[in-house]
């Protein structure tokens, strides 16, 4: 009333008198039609349960927190919830500092009705020990700016607050499990509250003895009207409360027709809210992922995988398949040593190879060649002398079985090439004066 008051004084008689006349054209001072609702825009802040509405002109801020007390006695295992409203002189210089105002103590009220006797929110949900200790929710709504309709401003801010506001969870412990344990956020994820419904306030104006009816009057339209009542609904048509503040009366059929535009008008509102909020939590969600450094990535071509596995799939076959052709090179090329061309075979396999991580294990690191070509070169060299040796121990093994089959005649026979082929490479080396002295089986006779 008092609001109404100090707006009655700013508002000269032709302003009054323009609005009204506008009104019975179906026209409104802000180019709005009677049941159109202003912009709402919502807004969250950084820590969770705050919210901010701007309703056209009108500003409101609500904040949800929540401590742990002891139950009423006569409902040991329900949680408490608590509206409290402040209204602040920077947001209307007819709002007094100190105590609330009747028009704070309506506005409290009005949205206090319309989420605790419709049970919007589950307060079963808040009981921690049965009878000892209960959540006790708190919502500030603090008026920033007062462009009119401060209630469907306050209930839509009370209602989002709530909605991103999250409890600590507790858990009981102790030696006679007795004792609550308060979780911080760093240890387990906070618990959002369990609401069922959202709880809609939809205030009409009458102007000119109840002739003309409109939905969320504006701070002019507030110093005009001539009556005014909140009906508060969910999105699904129930009736959670209806509050008509004074001012001339309503008829019935008035107040069937207010419902079921109220209806309409609380399925939107409910859309709203329900986006802004999940589009909340997702940029809650993304701020807690934990970000790693991405690692380089590598374009492998089909091509440059099937070059790379040949290359290994040789690498991996057993020496002995290899040693197959050698031996066909052995006989063509007898000029070349051995070990010079597993070397040369080593290097042309070096510049073939491809370095670098393989397709299939990312975190492989490339081959060595020079590492490479030593591996080869030993592999080589140590079958090809162990082929030698094989073959030696076979042909002295056959010599021994044929002399003793064979008569001392045929082995004296075979003694003399071997001796022969003994002294035969002396001969390739240097000559010395040893050589040039006959033995006596080549001497001459006399």
């Amino acid at each position: 009333m008092e609001q109404r008051l100090a707006n009655t004084w700013r508002l000269t008689a032709n302003e009054k008198k323009f609005i009204e006349t506008a009104l019975l054209s179906d026209l409104r001072i802000d180019g709005r039609r009677p049941f159109d609702y202003r912009n709402i825009i919502i807004k969250f802040g950084k820590e969770d349960g705050s919210a901010e509405v701007q309703l056209g002109q009108t500003h409101v801020m609500g904040f949800v927190t929540a401590q742990l007390v002891q139950p009423y006695r006569d409902r040991p295992n329900e949680g408490s919830l608590a509206i409290f409203t402040e209204f602040s002189p920077m947001a209307d210089p007819s709002f007094e500092p100190g105590r609330p105002s009747q028009a704070a103590i309506e506005l409290g009220r009005v949205v206090d009705r319309g989420l605790r006797e419709s049970r919007a929110v589950d307060t079963e949900s808040l009981c921690v020990l049965s009878g000892k200790l209960v959540w006790a929710v708190r919502i500030d709504l603090h008026i920033l700016d007062n462009g009119g309709n401060l209630v469907d401003a306050a209930n839509i801010a009370a209602l989002a607050a709530l909605l991103t506001f999250r409890r600590p969870e507790c858990s009981l412990g102790g030696e006679n499990g007795q004792e609550v344990i308060v979780h911080p956020p760093e240890e387990r994820e906070p618990l959002p509250l369990i609401v069922h419904h959202l709880p809609i306030a939809v205030t009409f104006a009458f102007f000119n003895s109840e002739n003309s009816v409109l939905i969320d009057p504006t701070y002019h339209e507030e110093a005009v009207m001539g009556g005014r009542m909140t009906t508060t609904l969910n999105a699904n048509g129930d009736v959670c409360s209806i509050q008509k503040a004074g001012g001339e009366g309503v008829l019935q059929s008035v107040i069937m027709q207010c419902l079921r535009i109220a209806s309409v008008k609380a399925g939107d509102i409910t859309e709203k809210i329900k986006k802004a909020v999940d589009s909340y939590n997702t940029e809650r969600a993304l701020r807690k992922i934990k970000r790693h450094p991405s690692t380089v990535p590598m374009d492998v071509d089909k091509k440059d995988t099937s070059e790379v596995s040949s290359h290994h799939s040789d690498r991996l076959k057993p020496m002995s398949e290899q040693s197959i052709p050698n031996q066909h090179e052995n006989v063509q090329d007898e000029t070349k040593p051995f070990e010079q061309r597993q070397i040369n075979k080593g290097n042309k396999d070096s510049k073939n190879f491809i370095g670098g991580p393989s397709s299939w294990d990312p975190y492989s690191k490339g081959a060595d060649p020079d590492f490479l070509k030593a591996t080869l070169a030993s592999r080589g060299t140590s079958t090809a002398s162990k082929k030698q040796e094989d073959d030696s121990r076979d042909e002295k093994a056959s010599h021994e079985a044929n002399r003793e089959e064979l008569p001392e005649a045929v082995v004296n026979q075979e003694s003399l090439p071997t001796k022969a082929t003994q002294a035969a490479p002396q001969t390739k080396g240097e000559k010395t004066l040893k050589d040039a002295v006959k033995p006596k089986n080549k001497r001459k006779k006399k």
